[in-house]
């Protein structure tokens, strides 16, 4: 593989008309690795346009491949990035989740599976490492070789390997067995009703019990800096403030992520997006994204 160091632009105009091209193709799997290394959808198309600027600049003729190229910058890259977001979501106000986007009309991830997908995994915090994340997305989202990953985080194939492993479990560790897709929109309707009513005894019913609600404001909206916990203690918060939160408020069913989720609107804006993680045990998780910078990509998915 050619190296990844800008070179002089190759070529006239139809060579970069024909670079456009090469990139427009792969763009939707430079996206899908980028957001799942982030969890950012702005922060990945700000990283795709930096990989395009490096595409254009580099010596495309030393190039073999070029979708092998491409897929090691942005991961690079976003190695780097992620690194960065760690450091800068420390001092985020409040819980933070990940930007949800929309998949209801097509993957546009570009992901040939969803792993790696769901906030669920996104979700992880420490762990797994910007590296350990990179291998297991490589691998598990886009089925990447593991010799090929390894020439793009720079280790040896048996270094890579281990990446996948580790990540791996520490996914494993961070959920329990899934449900089905029509599981999972069952709860979460049944949820969204029992919400809005202020049905205390139906939202413990639904709850795990270890269940966490997050709450996502980024300090823009009004909402809890931490997240509650507990199948009494959600049930309890969910239906303090059913009265005024779910006064006027439109839902529309949407595929976030990979997963059925409620666009809430008032006045035709939407100005929240919810979902349920859930197990067999029920509902393990409710994140609220609210971050009004956040939800604009998934605004309209319904």
């Amino acid at each position: 593989m050619a190296d990844t160091t800008p070179a002089n632009e190759s070529g006239g105009p139809e060579d970069l008309e024909q670079a456009a091209a090469v990139f427009a193709d792969v763009r939707p799997r430079l996206f899908g690795i980028a957001y799942r290394m982030l969890g950012s959808a702005s922060e990945a198309e700000d990283l795709v346009q930096e990989v395009w600027l490096r595409w254009q600049t580099c010596d495309r003729d030393a190039v073999v491949s070029p979708v092998a190229f491409l897929a090691t910058v942005t991961t690079r890259l976003a190695i780097n990035a992620a690194r960065s977001a760690r450091a800068r979501r420390e001092t985020y106000a409040g819980p933070w989740l990940p930007e949800p986007v929309d998949t209801g009309a097509d993957p546009y991830l570009g992901a040939e599976r969803d792993e790696a997908l769901g906030f669920a995994v996104l979700l992880l915090p420490e762990r797994p490492s910007p590296n350990e994340r990179a291998a297991y997305v490589l691998r598990e989202a886009f089925g990447y070789p593991y010799r090929q990953i390894a020439d793009i985080v720079r280790l040896s194939e048996a270094a890579a390997r281990r990446l996948v492993s580790r990540a791996r479990r520490h996914v494993v560790a961070g959920r329990r067995a899934p449900v089905s897709g029509a599981e999972q929109r069952r709860l979460l309707t049944a949820f969204v009703a029992a919400a809005r009513s202020g049905d205390l005894a139906a939202l413990e019913e639904l709850f795990a019990a270890d269940v966490a609600s997050y709450s996502d404001g980024g300090g823009a909206v009004r909402a809890s800096r931490i997240p509650v916990v507990g199948a009494f203690r959600v049930a309890r918060y969910v239906r303090a403030f059913a009265d005024r939160f779910w006064d006027g408020v439109e839902v529309e069913w949407a595929s976030v992520n990979g997963r059925a989720s409620a666009l809430l609107s008032r006045d035709g804006t939407v100005f929240a997006v919810v979902t349920v993680n859930v197990s067999a045990e029920g509902v393990d998780q409710v994140p609220w994204m609210m971050n009004p910078d956040k939800i604009t990509t998934a605004s309209t998915a319904g």
